[in-house]
């Protein structure tokens, strides 16, 4: 699939803390038991201009001789690896550029090591550490080992997870603290909108985040605002068993209930009006999750004309 430049990308607030080197350098020593104490040793190699999946990645950066990328993520997604892939490709054609490597030469060149890691505060229940592979995407029928791996090491960081780790990082234990207070508000009032305002004034009074709360206030409800609203919408397309549905159709070569029998009225010429409709929606969602493009199908249900770009850009009649 053609890279695609996402303009109306959102930032995320794990990518906001995250931002500053100092920051990014306590979370990299957190998470490998380091003591590196400057922030210039560090350099930011985030992709900022060409983005895979509409989704920039949170942070990547060297250190030495490591090449780190890590990744927040508040729903969980099994194919975090195959985005890894992804961004490291861009990441290591970047790094050779910058420093005239060339592929072709007959003289071995050194990459710097690469490590995955990814922050998950997703209301799923998952144990405190967990590696994700690419080779678990990997059809395995012929019995051939792949000749690629990703692993992704994923770091539940809900608040009863990982204590040292959130320990060791001031910054990412505040901003697991912050999440933590939205939903025990939320919880508490039934309003998202008024659960964000009250999570930020406690966490003002109670030093958690204090300085970005107090002077990014706007900025940190429009994001957890839109965080929440698209965890929404792909919970709505969960509980209706469509997206559900669609990922099990494909692994298994059929997709179940109504749309298996659309798919079946299709075949057999059968389908008109209404039905045909939700039979091209439905090739389209398939699509859309093959490529990881969730946000652009949440996009395509309200949007119709979006949803006629999309329809045109995988040939779909």
């Amino acid at each position: 699939m053609e890279k695609m430049i996402n303009r109306n990308y959102k930032d995320t607030l794990f990518r906001f803390i995250f931002r500053e080197k100092a920051e990014l350098l306590s979370l990299y020593n957190a998470v490998n038991g380091s003591s590196y104490d400057n922030p210039e040793e560090l350099e930011v190699t985030t992709l900022e201009d060409v983005v895979y999946i509409h989704i920039k990645n949170d942070a990547s950066f060297l250190i030495r001789n490591v090449m780190n990328l890590y990744e927040h993520q508040s729903t969980f997604n099994p194919n975090i690896p195959v985005r890894g892939l992804m961004y490291f490709a861009d990441m290591y054609k970047a790094y050779m550029s910058s420093r005239h490597l060339a592929p072709y030469s007959s003289v071995q060149i050194k990459l710097p090591t690469p490590q995955y890691i990814v922050f998950y505060n997703g209301t799923r229940k998952e144990e405190d550490v967990r590696v994700l592979r690419l080779s678990d995407a990997f059809d395995s029928a012929g019995g051939k080992k792949p000749c690629l791996e990703c692993e992704a090491v994923q770091y539940n960081i809900n608040a009863g997870h990982n204590e040292e780790l959130l320990r060791s990082c001031r910054k990412l234990w505040e901003y697991s603290e912050f999440v933590e207070r939205v939903r025990i508000f939320d919880d508490e009032c039934h309003d998202i909108g008024q659960a964000v305002e009250l999570a930020i004034d406690y966490c003002i009074e109670h030093n958690i985040l204090k300085d970005i709360l107090i002077k990014h206030r706007a900025e940190v409800r429009e994001m957890i605002l839109f965080e929440y609203d698209e965890e929404a919408h792909i919970n709505a397309f969960r509980e209706e068993g469509r997206i559900e549905g669609i990922e099990k159709g494909r692994e298994e070569g059929r997709i179940e209930g109504r749309i298996e029998g659309i798919e079946k009225g299709r075949e057999e010429g059968k389908i008109e009006g209404r039905a045909e409709g939700e039979v091209r929606f439905a090739e389209l969602a398939s699509k859309l999750l093959g490529d990881m493009r969730q946000e652009d199908l949440m996009r395509a249900i309200n949007d119709k004309a979006y949803k006629e770009s999309l329809y045109e850009e995988y040939g779909i009649a």
